[in-house]
């Protein structure tokens, strides 16, 4: 590869460094483990240019982002780390961010990205999502100790993620100012994917864990700026790590796959909310308003959350069709059930 000089270089990896450190913060996520991403793959490119392709940062050039360099990464991260097919799809979308932001610093770099957004993704086996059956979720709420502040804390975590579906990462950056309980129709602000802001009502049991966990935790007059959930680094309240409540999760499957073995030993968050969509498809929840509920974009996400087919698609929209000529629909009325 053709060195065009440390100017270029330091324009290149100065925008990696604004990308990671200003651009993407401010402009695409808030999410934490998103922003990390970004960095590990940028960071993780840099090496593989060096170790690989005998390139240093002083001597990188427009020339190292090519389609083929590119490729020859993807297959490197596959046969020579061992990473999935689904890891190195993401880290190429998240490279493929950066390259959009590079083109638009720079109309030469441009080419860069269209070339990228052509690299195919690799093929990916389907990961269905283990279900938990009722008894399972009532099984792990029942194992939290609400003698202690911890155990208290977590009933209330359990109950909002089990009720309203929500992503960890959304209810775990749910600060005071979002929280709304004392309205005809309780509800949370969250920020999901994208940036898009979504509403979380929130059902009567759910609300009044929430309400003595928030008493206890915060008190008569609590900062609007202090996380919902935090941990206590003397007087700071940080922000709780997924990896924390993960590990709380597991330690309760553990507990909780004693008394009912429906409940997975290695329980994660995200079967609480492919749960609570599963109930909902049962309880005759139309998947039009799941798939609201749940903050998906495309309708045929919630199809393929839920491994739901075209024919099971086109029964629920004609349900819905025929229910406009009902006084009170049926789907109206389920969903007023989820917030009471």
């Amino acid at each position: 590869m053709k060195n065009t000089g440390k100017k270029e270089a330091a324009f290149i990896i100065k925008s990696m460094s604004e990308f990671v450190d200003s651009y993407a913060p401010k402009h695409l996520t808030n999410s934490v483990s998103t922003l990390k991403s970004y960095k590990m793959t940028l960071r993780k490119y840099l090496a593989f240019l060096e170790d690989v392709k005998g390139v240093k940062e002083t001597t990188i050039c427009k020339a190292c982002f090519e389609r083929c360099v590119i490729e020859e990464w993807m297959r490197y991260m596959r046969d020579q780390e061992g990473l999935t097919p689904d890891t190195c799809n993401v880290r190429l979308g998240g490279f493929r961010t950066f390259l959009k932001y590079l083109g638009s610093r720079d109309v030469e770099y441009k080419y860069l990205y269209l070339e990228a957004i052509e690299i195919p993704l690799m093929k990916t086996v389907k990961k269905k999502v283990n279900g938990l059956t009722r008894e399972a979720v009532k099984a792990i709420m029942a194992e939290p100790d609400q003698t202690t502040v911890t155990g208290r804390r977590d009933l209330a975590f359990l109950a909002l993620a089990y009720s309203t579906g929500a992503r960890i990462g959304e209810i775990l950056s749910i600060k005071v100012k979002d929280i709304h309980l004392n309205t005809e129709k309780p509800n949370i602000t969250v920020l999901g994917k994208g940036g898009k802001i979504r509403t979380l009502y929130i059902p009567s049991k759910a609300k009044s864990h929430l309400n003595r966990y928030i008493q206890e935790a915060h008190g008569d007059h609590p900062n609007s700026e202090d996380y919902l959930f935090y941990s206590r680094n003397g007087k700071t309240k940080n922000q709780i790590s997924a990896k924390a409540f993960e590990n709380r999760l597991r330690f309760y499957a553990i507990r909780g796959h004693e008394k009912c073995e429906d409940v997975p030993l290695k329980l994660h968050a995200h079967q609480l909310r492919h749960a609570r969509a599963t109930h909902w498809l049962e309880d005759g929840i139309n998947i039009v308003q799941i798939s609201f509920l749940l903050g998906h974009e495309q309708l045929a996400t919630t199809m393929k959350y839920l491994d739901i087919t075209e024919d099971d698609m086109r029964r629920h929209l004609e349900e819905l069709e025929d229910e406009k000529d009902d006084t009170k629909p049926k789907w109206k009325q389920s969903l007023k059930d989820i917030i009471k």
